[in-house]
């Protein structure tokens, strides 16, 4: 079988995408698969990190305001897809899949229109434009959320799946996880703190904060935080400045590929709330204080953050209401009450999508057929 995989921007789309990948491999051990992307972009690295072959084909998104930027964009929308198709015509791929992001845009519509089989996946309950805009093109349509297939109007060749995870997210153990983070000492409680592939310069203020005032009193506590690639030396001098790194349990981070380690090992979660995040947190069934980012399509974060929070299944912080103590106060009681942190746990277990790449994998073969050479839906 040979796949062509597009996603890319940040990790919420890319991560997807190895999921899928590694969930094909793993039952055609045979199949050729590569990826497509901005040459600049996240995808770019993460893949070929991951042992992909990548392609570059360059495509920007539109800004919503009078930009030369946005005729250079209008000008790789018409060019991008015709590089796709030298790419598509050479490879001759048996399905071409994107997982979100306006990257996949070209790639998505090349397959289209040399009717090769293609399918879209959209991880958050409000599909992206490039979903949208491709919605009418590619074959299938996959959803995380229920109601996304309402919005993206195509309900007779859209399926829910769920969001697909890498394998690591289901086969590091806690215990296991904690020993690795922690360099073989032991701590009372692991904490990790995230603002997701791209950072996010409030959340790295509420860790310094939470580390300064209340880790580094806290001998017992491992804290991990990562501050994203963008923002990371800004967030670096203020930690030295604050003579935080002379901490042995705290641990600042650019970026990570051992997120799946550092999640297993955590007894409680800071984070966004973007799909995929809260997708792996059920998944590993955590306690979790979700600070969902305010500048994001029709503020989907935040309505994923309160159907948890409406749940007892998460504690969440709108971005407006992080005065100064706030994080520390809000921490400082999930690592007291461990009854909460287990019902959040529990709780937040019931959101889970177990089975999402064993349905992805129903739905290659079903649309190819092409049989499985080996475990077919593991």
């Amino acid at each position: 079988m040979k796949v062509v995989m597009s996603g890319g921007g940040t990790g919420g789309h890319i991560y997807p995408a190895i999921a899928i990948a590694e969930t094909i491999k793993a039952n055609y051990p045979d199949a050729e698969i590569i990826f497509t992307g901005n040459p600049q972009g996240l995808e770019s690295k993460i893949t070929t990190e991951a042992g992909y072959r990548f392609y570059p084909i360059e495509c920007r998104g539109l800004v919503r305001s009078l930009s030369l930027r946005n005729i250079k964009s209008a000008y790789l929308a018409v060019f991008s897809p015709m590089k796709a198709k030298k790419l598509l015509r050479e490879f001759k791929p048996d399905i071409v899949i994107g997982t979100g992001g306006y990257v996949c845009w070209p790639t998505l519509k090349a397959a289209s229109d040399l009717g090769i089989h293609s399918a879209i996946h959209e991880s958050n309950s409000v599909p992206g434009l490039a979903v949208k805009m491709l919605s009418g093109r590619v074959e299938r349509i996959w959803t995380n959320y229920e109601e996304t297939i309402k919005a993206i109007g195509h309900p007779e060749k859209s399926v829910r799946v769920g969001n697909p995870l890498r394998n690591k997210f289901t086969t590091v153990s806690p215990e296991e996880a904690k020993k690795q983070v922690g360099g073989g000492r032991h701590y009372d409680t692991y904490i990790m703190s995230v603002g997701g592939s791209g950072g996010a310069e409030r959340l790295n203020e509420c860790a310094l904060e939470l580390m300064r005032d209340y880790i580094a009193k806290r001998p017992d506590i491992f804290y991990v935080h990562i501050t994203g690639r963008r923002d990371y030396e800004n967030t670096r001098k203020r930690f030295a400045e604050a003579g935080l790194d002379k901490y042995q349990n705290i641990r600042l981070l650019d970026y990570t590929d051992s997120m799946p380690c550092y999640m297993a090992a955590a007894d409680i979660v800071i984070s966004r709330a973007g799909a995929l995040t809260l997708s792996e947190l059920a998944l590993m069934s955590k306690a979790a204080i979700l600070i969902p980012s305010p500048n994001v399509t029709n503020n989907h974060q935040y309505c994923n953050s309160k159907v948890l929070a409406d749940n007892d299944a998460a504690v969440m912080i709108e971005e407006k209401n992080l005065l100064p103590g706030v994080i520390v106060e809000k921490t400082d009681k999930l690592v007291g009450d461990p009854l909460m942190r287990r019902k959040l746990s529990r709780n937040i277990k019931t959101f889970a999508y177990e089975d999402s790449n064993e349905r992805i994998l129903e739905e290659i073969v079903s649309m190819t057929g092409i049989a499985p050479t080996k475990n077919y839906g593991k």
